[in-house]
């Protein structure tokens, strides 16, 4: 996610694309892994602000959101594994294609 990241914000988008995690309540023990491997915002859902069952998320589920934070389009990266050139290739256009606008 990291490399598609990068990959988009030097691209000249209509819109920026910014990728952030969401971590489900009852996982909060890996936080401190992902925040010191990884460099995207990550976020923790807690009971008062449950986002992951808002959005009813799947591990590994990428939720693609509109400029006004409505859902688009969703990408698991377990069922599509990101070392797949394929569908690395897919997620990105998934994300250029909603932020370039016709």
């Amino acid at each position: 996610m990291h490399n598609i990241q990068l990959e988009l914000s030097v691209m000249d988008l209509d819109m920026e694309v910014q990728i952030l995690g969401i971590n489900d309540i009852g996982f909060d023990s890996g936080n401190d892994l992902m925040c010191a491997t990884g460099d995207l915002p990550w976020m923790q859902a807690t009971v008062d602000d449950d986002i992951w069952a808002e959005w009813d998320a799947g591990f590994r589920d990428v939720i693609i959101l509109d400029e006004n934070n409505v859902e688009v389009d969703r990408f698991n990266v377990t069922a599509n594994p990101l070392d797949d050139p394929d569908n690395y290739i897919a997620l990105r256009e998934l994300f250029i294609s909603y932020a370039t606008l016709d």
